[in-house]
């Protein structure tokens, strides 16, 4: 199942041009927040979208009747259809779908109305409020837009909900219920109740001081994740007709391994075998072995626990391979996208094997001892390979690894 069109709407850029520009030379998009005064929170800073208009996808009644949420997604999902080319009323619009996914939804608009209801009563609540706050909605508008009529649905997995989406999209082409899917993930947490909920965690860093340096994954003095908002989108197609039809065609989503922590609702296991076991899953899925694996777009939160264990995973899963293996994280870039995470960072990995560089992980300075493979520190480095896996670990303890390969 191959990727034929993208679509990108984060802190670093809202288009794949400028994504992949920013990414490339180590541009870090996280700053304080604008959209309300923080002062009162512990942690002050998000990655925020700034180069986002709305109005270049949506009309001004449609954009009053959704939350950002889906209007990050509806940007992302225009893009990616764009950018494959494909003209949909060439083929069968009942084996086209949509499978988007959202950690949170419309936390927003849920926030808004939930003070109408207190200050104004339930009369002043809006007629727009459930279904501006559904997650699943962005798949409705999606396929309403473009009159997309297979499997249609979206997926819900905390940080792992667009590694699962896209997951899912390349199983229904494989199994014959759609030759092409659009996927991904979209989230908009930046106000005050989701600050206040990650806050309360103590999820998050609380390098006040130097926003631009908190996401610093794997790095001795990380001291939590940075909560960003956006979307991403991938339009997976049926190899054989992507090449019929003369599709760029940027990689193939080989193999996906979905599997369990069954451990913690929030904590990572500290021998990560729950990754170890997705990893394992998506290479076997693929047909991969570990030696073919060129890169790894890890989960890497900037968070103690995750990224000692996602380390620990890696080691079990390549051996001593793994040292040599870069590994990334472009969360220190884009910071962590909750529900959209797996998807945007699926993009990063389809870049920078069709261009041949390596991303890397910013704000890397004081090295772990727990933390010792090649997180390709501070500097993208040109390199060719063949094959990739992207990590997404979510609350609750989901796991979704994709196995991602050059399409030849």
């Amino acid at each position: 199942m191959v990727v034929t069109g993208i679509g990108v709407v984060t802190p670093i850029g809202s288009t794949k041009d400028s994504f992949w520009d920013n990414l490339k030379n180590g541009r870090g998009g996280i700053s304080r927040i604008t959209q309300f005064d923080p002062s009162e929170f512990a942690s002050q800073f998000a990655g925020e979208v700034k180069d986002f208009d709305p109005t270049q996808y949506l009309d001004k009644r449609d954009i009053r009747h959704m939350d950002p949420f889906a209007q990050f997604a509806m940007g992302a999902g225009v893009q990616a259809v764009e950018d494959s080319g494909i003209d949909f009323d060439l083929y069968d619009r009942c084996r086209m779908g949509v499978i988007i996914g959202s950690g949170i939804g419309g936390i927003q608009i849920f926030e808004a109305q939930m003070k109408v209801l207190e200050q104004r009563g339930p009369r002043k609540v809006s007629p727009f409020f459930i279904i501006k706050m559904i997650s699943d909605i962005v798949a409705g508008h999606l396929s309403i837009r473009y009159d997309l009529r297979g499997p249609n649905y979206a997926t819900t997995s905390a940080c792992a909900t667009s590694g699962h989406s896209i997951g899912c999209a390349m199983k229904a082409i494989r199994y014959g219920e759609a030759d092409v899917m659009l996927a991904g993930g979209a989230e908009a947490p930046i106000c005050r109740a989701g600050l206040s909920g990650f806050c309360a965690m103590k999820a998050l860093s609380t390098r006040n001081d130097e926003p631009e340096k908190a996401s610093r994954p794997f790095d001795a003095q990380r001291d939590g994740f940075i909560m960003a908002e956006g979307a991403g989108m991938l339009l997976l197609e049926e190899a054989e007709q992507a090449l019929a039809r003369g599709a760029h065609i940027y990689g193939e989503i080989a193999g996906v391994g979905f599997t369990a922590d069954a451990y913690h609702v929030t904590a990572t296991p500290e021998d990560g075998h729950g990754a170890v076991r997705a990893m394992r899953v998506a290479l076997e899925d693929a047909g991969l072995t570990p030696e073919q694996i060129g890169y790894i777009n890890a989960h890497g939160t900037s968070t103690p626990l995750n990224d000692k264990s996602e380390t620990t995973a890696i080691k079990k899963v390549f051996g001593e391979r793994a040292y040599k293996l870069p590994v990334s994280s472009t969360k220190s870039m884009h910071g962590h996208l909750l529900g959209a995470a797996g998807a945007v960072e699926a993009t990063a990995t389809l870049l920078a094997m069709g261009r041949g560089i390596i991303p890397p992980t910013i704000n890397y300075e004081y090295p772990d001892p727990e933390c010792d493979l090649n997180y390709v520190p501070n500097q993208a480095v040109e390199m060719q390979f063949e094959a990739a896996l992207s990590n997404t670990f979510g609350f609750g303890g989901h796991n979704a690894c994709l196995a991602i390969k050059r399409f030849t």
